[in-house]
């Protein structure tokens, strides 16, 4: 392990060191702040609003405010979600009050805003009304439920995308080629296929390209003055591929989405490929088998009743064997769903019949569908003529309260093959 490349606490991390300056040295979400766009348009003229910046890990967003904070010659104030409170934020409009008063601005940054409560929230919200700070948020969560409405509506919201392989290849090639501010001076180089390695395995994510490149380099020693990474030392300092998935995000409910849908749509490729996804990201192997289960009816329903069984084995096989082996039930109950034929016979009829219980009056129960447990109630018609059908098959009578007689809920449909 060379010390001279690792990052220590008189030299900051590679990723820190190789931050971008300005909007031309800037990488990536060209459609927010290209040439021409409206954002960036504003920013080149001082008149930046109040925003969230929300897209996943690495993407840029902390650089991209601080570079609006030095565009625009604004003082630069920034805090975190998680060890901020409201203390703090009072201490910070003070002096963005002080500040104001000698014409001097504040962009008051707030890191992982959406850990923010409610009451944290609305003690930032009349300084920006009122214009004392120009909030610049940043979240990896979805703002429209982690953000107040109040306050939302007072900002603009930016998306950013994750970086595309190239963009993250131009920002690696920069920090291998840089000698002051990247690691130029350690004449390093990548075996063949490791620079792809690491591009790919970042998944869109510069800060994880950086930190395992920065990882990768220290831990490799020189040969004649030159340090060749090869697939193998990318792959162990990546550790894992980097990734948006997280079990309470946007990624946990965009991925399970994609997994009903594909199995709704008989595609058993697509489904495996997203269960591989979400089982590989940590996700509980049991809440992949509820899903399961509720499509064996949803989905399937009648065109398979099997699929319910193999569905509910396959939760019970996921509880009792646990991961990493649970994925062979879950897989196994996939496959077979994707590829049953399939029927929504049984939630559009469960659907009609709720419909109208909840839209129309409940009349009482006809009194000879009723339990006749007392001689009281046999005296008041309970039970009267009601005809046991295993001795009278084809006697007509009534099982539905009268206001609803001929009402059909459950119609039979040509299923869709798997």
């Amino acid at each position: 392990m060379d010390p001279t490349l690792f990052a220590n606490a008189e030299r900051e991390p590679l990723a820190a060191r190789m931050r971008p300056r300005s909007l031309d040295e800037y990488v990536g979400q060209s459609a927010i702040v290209g040439p021409g766009t409206a954002l960036r348009r504003a920013i080149e003229r001082d008149a930046v609003p109040s925003m969230i910046l929300w897209g996943p890990p690495g993407t840029g967003k902390t650089t991209l405010a601080s570079i609006v904070a030095a565009t625009t010659g604004a003082h630069f104030e920034r805090v975190s979600a998680v060890n901020a409170g409201v203390a703090d934020l009072r201490r910070v409009v003070a002096q963005a009050q002080t500040r104001s008063r000698v014409g001097t601005r504040t962009i008051l940054f707030i890191d992982e805003i959406h850990r923010f409560n409610k009451a944290q929230q609305d003690a930032v919200l009349p300084y920006v009304e009122d214009g004392t700070v120009t909030l610049i948020g940043a979240t990896t969560e979805n703002p429209s439920f982690e953000v107040n409405a109040a306050l939302l509506s007072r900002t603009r919201v930016f998306v950013l995308e994750p970086l595309t392989d190239a963009e993250v290849g131009a920002i690696v090639d920069a920090a291998v080629a840089d000698p002051q501010r990247g690691l130029g001076s350690s004449a390093l180089r990548f075996d063949d296929g490791a620079r792809a390695l690491l591009i790919d395995l970042a998944n869109g994510d510069a800060r994880a390209a950086l930190n395992a490149l920065e990882f990768a380099a220290a831990s490799t020693a020189p040969s004649d003055g030159v340090r060749v990474l090869d697939r193998a030392r990318v792959r162990e300092a990546m550790q894992r591929r980097g990734g948006t998935y997280d079990k309470g995000g946007d990624g946990h409910y965009d991925t399970v989405s994609a997994l009903i849908k594909s199995v709704r749509g008989s595609d058993a490729d697509a489904a495996l490929y997203w269960l591989a996804r979400m089982l590989e990201s940590g996700e509980d192997p049991l809440f992949v088998a509820r899903r399961l289960v509720i499509l064996a009816s949803e989905d399937v329903g009648l065109a398979d009743s099997q699929a319910l069984g193999i569905a509910v084995a396959a939760q019970q096989a996921a509880a009792f064997v646990g991961m990493p082996e649970a994925h062979y039930a879950l897989a196994h109950a996939t496959i077979y769903l994707a590829l049953a034929p399939k029927s929504n016979a049984v939630g559009t009829a469960y659907a009609k019949a709720r419909d109208d219980v909840l839209e129309m009056r409940n009349d009482p129960v006809p009194l000879h569908l009723r339990n006749a447990a007392t001689g009281l109630m046999r005296g008041l018609g309970y039970g009267r003529d009601y005809v046991y059908t295993h001795d009278d098959p084809d006697a007509l009578q009534a099982f539905l309260p009268e206001r609803l007689a001929g009402r059909r809920y459950y119609t039979p449909q040509k299923e869709r093959p798997g």
